[in-house]
């Protein structure tokens, strides 16, 4: 659990350095990046709760 926090925290810093950067540059490239961090960051955290309520359920 708590390997999934840092890792969860990591990737929304990430994202958030790269947004940064984006408004520093301009550059589109680091905004792509950016949301594709926080895109996969939101599905993993997403499957990772349904995880924690199916073991409730089962």
């Amino acid at each position: 659990m708590l390997i999934f926090r840092w890792a969860v925290m990591l990737l929304l810093i990430a994202a958030g350095v790269s947004f940064a950067f984006f408004v520093a540059t301009g550059q589109q490239r680091y905004k792509r990046f950016g949301l594709v961090i926080l895109k996969w960051t939101v599905i993993a955290a997403f499957m990772f709760f349904l995880v924690l309520i199916l073991e409730r359920v089962l």
